[in-house]
């Protein structure tokens, strides 16, 4: 491009500058060497006789010592409680969601690292209520902490077929920054 901008029409007409091009053909073996690729079949295998062979109770000795291997002692206590034996569903209070709680904003930009012990009551339908503060390493983490436990979900304490309320149930929530 370069040439024709300086040379202007001079460069079209001058049958030096041409360049002419080749292409050149490969020949392609056509002695390709192609082997049958199919596999080989496995051989048949030998053929089982479809009758087992008698066994031979004569050589039997009817004095050999015996081995004597005692019955285990078994205490398989079957009550499982309750007057009509059924009460499988009952047990204790279960967690079932626990949610994270939201990092404060004042304590994040303060560099606060700490804890919050809370008790709560875990009601018959699972909810949380009544959430109070034990004690805590510092006052921003406080607020937090009771929105994250009023978030909880439990499988509620079960007792003769009825779920119960479970009063002072205690957990710990941490706030760490991450490095």
């Amino acid at each position: 491009m370069q040439l024709l901008i300086v040379t202007g029409k001079q460069a079209l007409t001058d049958p030096r500058e041409r360049h002419k091009l080749e292409f050149v053909r490969v020949k392609i073996n056509e002695n390709v060497n192609t082997q049958d690729l199919t596999p080989e079949k496995p051989p048949k295998p030998p053929e089982m006789p479809q009758e087992t062979p008698p066994q031979d109770r004569d050589n039997i000795d009817p004095n050999a010592p015996s081995i004597d291997i005692g019955r285990p002692d078994v205490n398989a206590n079957m009550d499982i409680g309750g007057p009509s034996g059924m009460n499988i569903a009952e047990g204790d209070y279960l967690p079932i969601v626990r949610v994270a709680p939201v990092y404060p904003s004042r304590a994040l930009s303060r560099g606060l690292e700490g804890f919050v012990d809370m008790s709560f009551t875990v009601t018959a339908t699972g909810s949380v209520k009544d959430p109070i503060v034990l004690q805590s390493t510092s006052s921003l983490f406080e607020r937090a902490a009771t929105q994250a436990v009023l978030k909880f979900k439990y499988k509620p304490r079960v007792v003769d077929g009825i779920p119960v309320e479970v009063p002072g149930v205690k957990t710990r929530i941490s706030f760490e920054l991450e490095d």
